[in-house]
């Protein structure tokens, strides 16, 4: 806890010091015998003293302390007992009062009545016990057969698993060599089917590969007569006329154009003179490359024909990439789209698919126009369908559409088809076809398309291109058939000759399995002993399993039997300590009434004690108080005494140092000035201030000064006087006496 701050008259006692120290300087430098040594040595030996008188001063107070920590936590104690000694009393008077004859009476016969409720619920225990001790019995006898029953099906199943392994080995002896030799018969069997269907499908192949080097020459031969012969020529009066309504598309020049053309009936004069020939009668597909080939080189021909007739020096071209390109349009937006250009009647069709020619023009990034014909499904010598057509019907299709377009295009579409085989670097108007090339593809309803892209480095859609030079294009077709053809005869040779091998390794692996036959008696013989030793182990097991499954349910039975004993043998004892609780209470209530005298006298006289005991706490209290304030008072004034003997020290040193350097009259002035102070503390601030004002002011104020002297040595004496005083007064009045704490 915090002790007491102590109060003191800090200045006056200063002062007092401080003149007794100067005299004691004084009066050592008049004696020549003491030295300066022999004073401080002195006031040293008292500071010890008094510091030493702190520390006992201080040992005295904690002792004190401790004590009244000691007394504070009796009191406490002893209040505690005085209340829960208090509340026992009352409890005792309440008890005293409620202790008739008639209460005393009802007590006794409720202890009698709770002990025969005792004495039924421990009757209850007992018979449950012995009901837990007969399911315990039960439970244990049938773990003793289920540990048996799983003893003796871990041995069935040791049994069946060493049966097992005993007719592996005699399995795998006996088909060791047979599976082997059997395994190279299949292996070597295989071989020979593969070899075989090899052989087969080479075959196959040479024959196709012959009768496309006789299908590409009689093509390459047909093609070539046809394209000879099977020209356009264009009147000049037709050129002239055209070119005047293509240049000024006016109805003049459009009516003088068809009077030119004469109509349908010149366009089926030109188709008549359409050369057909008994090798064209070969069935085809219009989607082989080979026939692509064909059609596009024939149609581009024709068409570079016409251009040639017109004027034009640039000619169009055919490429593989061009067909490819024009197959797949046509098959992405005309037949998954299910576009049927012209309908069943050729008046009822969607016409061109503008928005698909849009999306293809994105996709390959360049121009694309589209030309359509009739194609297979022709009005002028009846329809073709796709599954009977022949190179004739192919080629006659292309030669009448292009003969159509030049002649039998007027109506709404206003010579267009002529337009766009006429036109150069643009087609109906739209730029962008300086490089065209011709694509040709036949839709799933047999309607022509033929299409005109502009081809770029970048779209790739000139690369692979054909020869227009009809000879030279055939005899590379032939050539390209040819190749084949030997390519498929030298691959059916290796396979003959692989088959040849297979059948060899057949008869060997035949052989072998036929040696190995008649080794395998003793071997079979083991197999089917060891199968009937398996087949028994397998019986015992099941047996002992059926055994095993039994047992445990019986276990498992007694286990639930004994659970349910036990947990009524707990439920019994439960209500036995209850029963036995209520009736120990009971009792006491009984004891309590019946002894009301005995326990108020001990609980009054325990009370009383309790109290006595509190006041001799508390006295001991204020006692311990009353030497800890004692304590505290003489640790305050050893403290101060200290406190004052190092203030002593310190000023006899100061003062020493400064008499040591002045003259007698400078000490004289010195004592004159303590003896001021001695007579009244305040005058050492005043004298203080003069000595500071006379430094300051020693030239304008030189004749007020004692003429004693030097001037100058008496100023400087006077100043070191005023200054260890000020020192001396700055350290008694900045003193404070530290705060005690525990």
């Amino acid at each position: 806890m915090n002790k007491k701050k102590l109060i003191r008259l800090t200045a006056l006692v200063g002062v007092a010091t401080a003149t007794g120290v100067v005299a004691e300087a004084n009066q050592a430098h008049a004696a020549t015998t003491t030295t300066t040594e022999t004073t401080n040595q002195t006031t040293n030996a008292s500071v010890e003293s008094t510091q030493a008188a702190v520390d006992a001063a201080q040992s005295t107070f904690d002792t004190a302390q401790t004590s009244v920590d000691s007394a504070q936590a009796n009191v406490t104690s002893a209040s505690n007992n005085v209340t829960s000694a208090s509340a026992a009393l009352s409890s005792a008077i309440a008890n005293k009062e409620a202790a008739t004859s008639e209460n005393i009476a009802s007590a006794t016969s409720a202890v009698s009545s709770q002990a025969v409720v005792v004495a039924s619920a421990s009757q209850a225990v007992s018979e449950q016990a012995g009901v837990v001790s007969a399911a315990a019995s039960v439970q244990a006898s049938a773990q003793v057969e289920a540990t048996s029953a799983s003893a003796s099906l871990s041995s069935s199943s040791a049994n069946v698993a060493s049966a097992t392994s005993a007719l592996s080995a005699a399995e795998a002896a006996l088909t060791s060599d047979q599976s082997t030799a059997a395994n190279n018969l299949s292996a070597a069997e295989s071989a020979a089917s593969s070899a075989s269907a090899a052989v087969s499908s080479d075959q196959a192949a040479v024959d196709n590969a012959q009768a496309a080097v006789a299908s590409t020459q009689a093509i390459v031969d047909a093609v070539a007569e046809v394209q000879s012969n099977d020209v356009i020529n264009m009147s000049v009066a037709y050129i002239t006329a055209l070119k005047n309504y293509l240049a000024n598309p006016s109805s003049a020049n459009a009516a003088a154009l068809q009077e030119v053309a004469k109509g349908a009936d010149y366009v089926k004069e030109l188709q008549q003179k359409f050369k057909s020939d008994a090798s064209l009668d070969v069935v085809v597909d219009p989607s082989d490359p080979t026939v692509q080939e064909a059609l596009s080189v024939y149609a581009v021909n024709l068409i570079n024909h016409l251009r040639n007739q017109y004027g034009l020096t640039t000619a169009f071209g055919a490429s593989a990439n061009a067909n490819v390109a024009a197959i797949d349009f046509v098959k992405k937006y005309y037949d998954d789209e299910d576009w049927n250009i012209f309908g069943t009647t050729g008046s009822d069709g969607k016409g061109h698919n503008k928005n698909g020619l849009d999306a293809y023009a994105d996709q390959l990034n360049t121009s694309i126009a589209e030309d359509a014909g009739s194609g297979l499904t022709t009005w002028v010598n009846g329809k073709a369908t796709m599954a009977t057509t022949t190179l004739h019907n192919l080629l006659y299709a292309v030669y009448s559409d292009i003969a159509t377009m030049l002649f039998d295009d007027g109506g709404t579409n206003n010579w267009s088809h002529a337009q766009s085989i006429f036109e150069d670097g643009t087609i109906l108007g739209t730029d962008g076809f300086n490089n065209v090339y011709l694509g040709v593809a036949f839709d799933k309803y047999g309607y022509a398309h033929y299409e005109l892209y502009n081809a770029t480095e970048g779209n790739h859609l000139g690369n692979n291109a054909y020869s227009l030079d009809v000879q030279t294009a055939a005899q590379a077709l032939l050539t390209n058939a040819q190749a084949s053809l030997a390519s498929a005869k030298a691959s059916l040779q290796r396979m003959t000759t692989n088959l040849m091998v297979a059948k060899a390794a057949v008869i060997a692996a035949q052989n072998q399995l036929a040696a190995l036959e008649n080794s395998s008696a003793n071997d079979l013989v083991a197999v089917t002993k060891a199968r009937t030793q398996l087949a028994s182990a397998e019986t015992s097991y099941q047996t002992a399993l059926a055994t095993y499954k039994q047992k445990e349910e019986a276990l498992k039975k007694a286990g639930d039997n004994l659970a349910a004993a036990q947990a009524s043998l707990e439920a019994a004892q439960a209500t036995l300590a209850t029963a036995k609780a209520k009736l120990a209470e009971l009792e006491e209530t009984v004891a309590n009434l019946t002894n009301a005298d005995q326990l108020l006298a001990a609980a009054q006289a325990a009370y009383e004690q309790a109290v006595a005991n509190l006041t001799t706490a508390t006295g001991n209290l204020g006692a311990a108080q009353v030497d800890l304030a004692k304590a505290e008072s003489q640790l305050a004034l050893a403290e101060d005494t200290a406190e004052q003997a190092k203030v002593r020290a310190a000023i006899a040193a100061q003062v020493d140092q400064q008499l040591n350097g002045s003259t007698a009259n400078d000490r004289q002035s010195a004592g004159q000035d303590a003896t001021s102070l001695k007579t009244n503390g305040r005058a050492l601030t005043a004298t203080v201030a003069t000595a500071s004002a006379a430094k300051q002011k020693q030239g304008a104020n030189q004749g007020r000064l004692p003429q004693t002297g030097n001037d100058d040595q008496e100023a400087s004496t006077m100043a070191l006087v005023g200054l260890g005083m000020l020192g001396m007064a700055t350290g008694l009045y900045g003193y404070k006496k530290k705060k005690l704490t525990k």
